[in-house]
């Protein structure tokens, strides 16, 4: 099976790349414990993109770098969703928000690995709660 995200990354700078790793290890795991089922890895607008497969279960979490802003990666959700807002009263310090879509770190800070997880299991579980 080829990695549906090999091409895109390709693109992206070594520490972008690794950092993306170790990411998608946190998403993957979070995605698993939560109990969700099957996860969807993709690319939705160029971005890679995970989704649980089974229907109700919850929402898109998509990961983005950009040449524009080489030091930052930013995960997004579904704007029509709590979950930016969710997570910026639980984790105000950890991002950078953008509305209600964004959440933006840096490359050269820690990774905020507890967050990301929470981000993860609120994302695949949404449609379980609303």
């Amino acid at each position: 099976m080829t990695d549906p995200f090999a091409t895109t990354l390709a693109q992206w700078p070594a520490d972008a790349q690794a950092r993306f790793a170790h990411i998608r290890t946190l998403i993957l795991r979070a995605a698993q414990e939560a109990d969700i089922g099957p996860l969807s890895e993709s690319l939705k607008w160029g971005q890679p993109a995970w989704r649980p497969v089974r229907p109700r279960q919850g929402s898109t979490v998509r990961l983005m770098w950009e040449a524009k802003s080489p030091q930052t990666l930013a995960l997004f959700v579904d704007c029509k969703t709590t979950l930016c807002a969710t997570m910026q009263e639980i984790y105000p310090a950890d991002f950078q928000y953008e509305n209600n879509r964004a959440l933006h770190f840096r490359l050269d800070a820690p990774l905020p690995e507890q967050a990301i997880d929470h981000l993860a299991r609120l994302t695949f579980t949404y449609h379980r709660k609303h």
